[in-house]
């Protein structure tokens, strides 16, 4: 039995892609065909290394192309991945892909410990990732990170100093907490903070990254507005807890980006804390926050739920150690995993069907 490349890409032009729902092929997600003697390869790329169908995906591509060729032809599938973005020709950061804002309503919802357990879990699926430490004036990723008492080297291009990031866990990190003293205070008005988170935007060597993570301090303040005029913000994450009291701030700063002089993107809601797990009961639940109050959140302003983090001992001595939960084993490693898959697939998923965010242009 013959076969060619075409009857190949027809074959699998019936194979969706259920995040985006259409066909590999129109997608431009197939890629090398080749066909031999009793035996076809190709390469499928997908949208995020860290996507959670993969399998799913390759059987589905087995399946479609043993119906046009016979059982005893061996079939080669290559799952690569390659993160999609709107960011073309962007003068900042031109090789970031995708910038993403993670906030919060109040303080101590655990904003930073899930920006950097969802940044190293999608290190480790094998994505590119940075973090920008956004919180000036209470910095906290530098110790989630164990790299307290690291500097950043400085570079000198062209006449002009830039500052080259910190790598750790497979993250390449900024923070204003590697430029002062542990024990000293940051005592500065706005603009100055500003400036400092621009210095980390603009002067910073991020090179080539899928995914910039921005850890913003909790409310809505100088430093957000700063992000959204600086470059535009792909989405935005935002970290609740179930109670009440961190909903009705939640909300506010979901709001925010949501205005339409702001409008960007709101990817989903993230609950933390949404129960608590004994480690050795790990199948009891005690809704010590109240329930669903995330879950409540998402479904009042339409967006995705995307992960519920349970509270764990463990977590608070990963944070306070320095070495991120995500890298253990346990329930809460699979949550966060889980979190970076989701995540992940709403990024692919907005990028495949809306424009890219523009950049913002106050004058307030």
């Amino acid at each position: 039995m013959s076969i060619t490349k075409e009857e190949i890409l027809d074959a699998l032009r019936t194979v969706n892609d259920p995040d985006l729902k259409k066909d590999l092929v129109s997608l431009n997600m197939v890629r090398d065909i080749i066909v031999g003697e009793k035996k076809v390869s190709f390469t499928v790329v997908l949208t995020t290394p860290a996507c959670p169908l993969k399998e799913m995906i390759k059987k589905d591509c087995e399946q479609a192309v043993y119906k046009v060729v016979d059982k005893e032809f061996v079939l080669d599938i290559n799952m690569t991945s390659s993160v999609t973005s709107l960011r073309q020709n962007a003068p900042l950061l031109p090789g970031v892909k995708n910038i993403i804002a993670i906030a919060s309503g109040k303080g101590g919802v655990g904003k930073s410990t899930v920006t950097t357990n969802l940044a190293v879990a999608l290190a480790q699926a094998g994505a590119k990732v940075g973090l920008i430490d956004a919180d000036i004036f209470g910095p906290s990723i530098p110790l989630m990170f164990n790299c307290e008492r690291e500097q950043p080297e400085v570079k000198v291009v062209e006449g002009k100093n830039y500052i080259i990031p910190l790598e750790h866990y497979g993250v390449k990190l900024m923070s204003i907490g590697f430029l002062v003293p542990n024990d000293s205070a940051v005592v500065w008005r706005g603009p100055m903070a500003s400036s400092a988170l621009k210095q980390f935007i603009s002067d910073t060597v991020w090179g080539d990254l899928d995914y910039l993570l921005i850890d913003l301090p909790p409310g809505t303040s100088d430093i957000h507005l700063t992000l959204v005029q600086t470059v535009p913000v792909t989405g935005a994450l935002i970290v609740t807890t179930p109670q009440k009291v961190a909903l009705t701030d939640a909300s506010k700063g979901l709001a925010m980006f949501k205005q339409p002089q702001i409008n960007v993107p709101v990817l989903g809601v993230i609950e933390n804390m949404a129960y608590f797990t004994p480690e050795e009961l790990p199948e009891n639940k005690y809704y010590i926050f109240g329930k669903d109050g995330g879950k409540n959140l998402a479904e009042k302003y339409q967006v995705p739920l995307l992960g519920q983090i349970p509270l764990v001992q463990g977590i608070r001595e990963s944070g306070d150690s320095g070495l991120p939960t995500v890298m253990k084993d346990g329930i809460t490693a699979q949550a966060f995993k889980e979190l970076a898959e989701a995540v992940a697939r709403q990024i692919a998923i907005r990028n495949a069907n809306f424009e890219s965010t523009k950049r913002v242009e106050l004058t307030v």
